[in-house]
């Protein structure tokens, strides 16, 4: 049993990054790729006005340790100047390198509390990231289902 510190980080950064950083074999066989052509257009302010509606309030915020609430009440200003961002990510295809970091919190299930397995993590996402995953999402599901419904087995 680890008391300090240093050992207690390391012991959840092994069990993090064996249970997390999984690394498959993909012999090629069963990988299909499809591309959605013509390119997907960049978000409008109407498809950027639903993606904010859709982000949960009362939620702990990720690294950017902005809110939802924040983002929702903010106005115009605040909605112009994070729709231009995404605008720019989307064009440039490359994420800020601050949206790849997320926050891990364990959340303790059962059984012996010194098991790293015992918990479970919730990832704490940047807020601004999630407006871009749900542009993503609502821009994607029609090209999903075209490809995943005679496959999906009534799921």
């Amino acid at each position: 049993m680890f008391t300090d510190s240093h050992h207690i980080l390391a012991s959840w950064r092994k069990h993090l990054s064996q249970l997390l950083n999984i690394h498959g074999v993909n012999d090629g066989r069963h990988t299909k790729i499809n591309k959605a052509e013509p390119l997907v257009p960049e978000p409008n302010a109407f498809e950027f006005e639903l993606a904010i509606e859709k982000l949960k309030s009362h939620i702990s915020p990720g690294i950017d340790q902005i809110p939802a609430e924040l983002i929702k009440a903010g106005g115009r200003t605040i909605h112009y100047e994070i729709h231009n961002l995404i605008i720019f990510i989307w064009n440039n295809e490359k994420l800020p390198e601050q949206w790849k970091e997320l926050i891990i919190v364990p959340i303790y299930k059962k059984g012996n509390k010194t098991d790293c397995s015992n918990y479970r993590g919730i990832s704490l996402l940047p807020t601004t990231y999630k407006i871009l995953s749900n542009i993503l999402l609502s821009k994607s599901t029609p090209y999903t289902e075209e490809i995943i419904w005679d496959h999906h087995c009534g799921f």
